[in-house]
């Protein structure tokens, strides 16, 4: 560890608590220069976390924590925190297979309540632990610390609602910084600039003032005492201002609304139009990234691209995103088509219903949503999607295994969540052309809603039309033809069939490889000629159990085939949420790659034993 006269003196919060005023201001420097050390070279979320340092180093040192809990809304700022809370010693393992995750994690540590990898949530859970706390008589603060770009999730204001209405002392840290992983959105970002720059007076300076055209904080109007603006960088004044909230008598939720800079404090993300807010490896003398950059395109820039060139042949293509243009590539479309692109904020609910009624005044519009994102927007995709048949499309990114990001962004559930609803049609492209060619058949589709999923990262390198192609609904192809042996992939695990059917052929198996493009509708006539001319079929998905598989199984069922000689087998993501590693070692723990793929046909191969369909399709993720 360097050499740091404080923080090597920090182990717990406890170890801040007598330090004054010139000590606290020191120790946020070191506390800021580790978490830069360490980023450099690990990679993560950093700019996020260089905002909050003073506000950490203030939080501990005026609360009592792990008996005051902190939950850090998201929980990418948290670095500084796991440094005082006695995990610095294990930060250059975060977001690493066997380390400490990127965000707050209840099993990582005691000084992690509540764990916060997704939005808007920390005055929710907030609220629940006043209220337990108050229940059982137990004298405990909680503080929730949310960012403005969170703000715009509207479960925020759900939880406001309520717990300006309980009075509940709930301490709500509002950390505006202008800036979450892109700029926020909505008018709710134009009233926080309106306070921090004075042009809202408060309740009591209106009531002092009895002037009936002063407009109050929307907080204040919600029940809660609105404090601010405070300098999120001047240790004094927060450590005075938390004291405040903390020692005042009257019992009701408060805002303390603190004005940070993304980035603090390190010039080149102060300058970075993301602020750093999430990278890769870095010379932190320059800023510049360590890592080369692949000449092959991401998956998420093929489908910019490809939405791009459809938009300027169709004028009722619009794009939505839920506060990620970046993320998503809908900056790109934005770019060029800015009348054409909404970005609602952390608000995925909206933004699916928003989408439904476009599509209901005959508009086309792509919802670009990762998906663990659009888990927040169920009951919208039914209600307002499914049930109503309208053609909303959706885009889901980070579909599969993501790496770093671990549990909370892996897109294991899309096809089980999207697969068991009517009237949707359901794609995974194989390769970065195939992307092309489903977002030109979603945008034909004015039928039904449509959905594809494609995964993280850099595509395969294929040759790319100029153009997608709009495919045949619900038909698949066929890559290699053998005779005894079936693999029937759904999305990329295709690219790991087609090298396992190689190593199959060398030991004398022939193998058919197909690419099944659909999991809804299925190609019901393919699927049944594969089961009725091979020995063994297998289907392989990067998701979750429930889905491609449950739909191969249920169509041969009903078309007869629970009675035959077939041999089923299905290989999809294990029944865990498995923590962060990079992929190629999650694919790996998974027994999703070729070598298991090569491994699962011999090992059914040698089975003799006669098991029905429902024994095997149990048994299939784990022999």
């Amino acid at each position: 560890m360097a050499n740091y006269k404080l923080l090597n003196s920090v182990h717990y919060p406890e170890n801040l608590k007598s330090f004054n005023s010139a000590e606290l201001r020191q120790l946020a420097d070191e506390i800021r220069d580790e978490v830069l050390d360490v980023v450099s070279e690990t990679g993560g979320h950093l700019g996020a976390s260089l905002g909050v340092v003073e506000l950490t180093v203030a939080l501990h040192k005026v609360f009592d924590t792990p008996n005051d809990i902190i939950i850090w809304d998201v929980g990418h700022q948290a670095y500084p925190h796991k440094i005082i809370t006695g995990r610095r010693n294990r930060l250059r393992t975060i977001r690493q297979g066997g380390g400490l995750s990127g965000f707050t994690k209840r099993s990582e540590s005691e000084y992690d309540p509540f764990g916060t990898a997704h939005a808007s949530t920390s005055i929710s859970a907030g609220l629940g632990f006043s209220v337990a706390y108050h229940m059982q008589n137990k004298t405990r603060y909680v503080i929730a610390v949310i960012g403005d770009g969170a703000l715009t999730g509207g479960m925020a204001y759900e939880a406001i609602n309520h717990a300006g209405s309980l009075g509940y002392k709930l301490i709500v840290v509002v950390n505006d910084n202008e800036m979450s992983i892109d700029p926020p959105v909505g008018a709710l970002s134009s009233h926080l600039s309106d306070l921090a720059n004075g042009d809202v007076e408060s309740v009591a300076q209106e009531k002092q003032q009895k002037q009936s055209n002063n407009k109050t904080s929307i907080f204040e109007q919600l029940g809660f005492e609105y404090r601010g603006t405070v300098d999120g960088h001047n240790i004094d004044d927060l450590v005075s201002e938390l004291e405040s909230v903390r020692d005042a008598e009257e019992q009701k939720p408060v805002i303390v609304h603190i004005l940070t800079e993304k980035g603090k404090g390190y010039e080149p993300a102060e300058k970075s139009a993301d602020k750093f807010h999430g990278v890769g490896q870095f010379d932190r003398e320059t800023g510049k990234s360590q890592k080369k950059l692949a000449n092959v395109p991401s998956f998420t820039k093929i489908f910019s691209d490809s939405l791009i060139k459809e938009a300027q042949l169709d004028p009722t293509i619009v794009g939505i995103t839920a506060a990620m243009p970046s993320g998503t590539g809908l900056k790109s479309f934005a770019n060029i088509f800015p009348d054409r692109t909404f970005d609602v904020g952390l608000a995925e609910q909206h933004g699916v219903t928003f989408a439904a009624g476009l599509a209901a005044g005959g508009m086309k519009p792509f919802v670009a949503i990762y998906s663990t994102f659009l888990q927040r927007a169920y009951d919208q995709i039914v209600h307002d999607v499914a049930i109503q048949n309208l053609p909303v499309r959706f885009a889901i990114d980070r579909a599969g295994y993501v790496g770093a990001d671990g549990q909370t962004h892996c897109g294991a559930f899309d096809v089980a969540y999207l697969g068991c609803l009517p009237n949707f049609i359901l794609m995974a492209p194989a390769d970065e052309a195939e992307l092309m060619h489903m977002v030109a058949t979603a945008v034909a589709m004015d039928e039904h809603p449509t959905a594809f999923r494609y995964p993280r990262g850099s595509g395969l390198g294929v040759e790319l039309p100029m153009r997608g192609e709009i495919l045949p609904i619900g038909k698949g192809r066929i890559l290699s033809e053998g005779t005894q042996v079936a693999l029937l992939s759904y999305g990329l695990p295709l690219e790991e069939c087609l090298i396992a059917k190689d190593q199959l052929e060398n030991l004398d198996i022939s193998t058919t490889v197909v690419d099944a493009r659909f999991a809804k509708p299925l190609d019901k006539d393919l699927i049944c000629y594969l089961a009725s001319h091979h020995e063994l079929l297998i289907t392989i998905e990067e998701g979750s159990i429930g889905g491609f598989a449950s739909q191969v199984l249920s169509l041969l069922i009903e078309n007869g085939f629970m009675d035959s000689s077939l041999k089923l087998r299905s290989m999809y993501m294990p029944d865990l949420f498995l923590d962060q590693d990079k992929p190629e070692n999650q694919r790996e723990i998974a027994r999703l790659n070729h070598t298991h793929i090569v491994e699962k046909v011999i090992s059914s191969l040698e089975d003799s034993s006669v098991q029905n369909f429902f024994d095997s399709f149990a048994l299939s993720s784990v022999s």
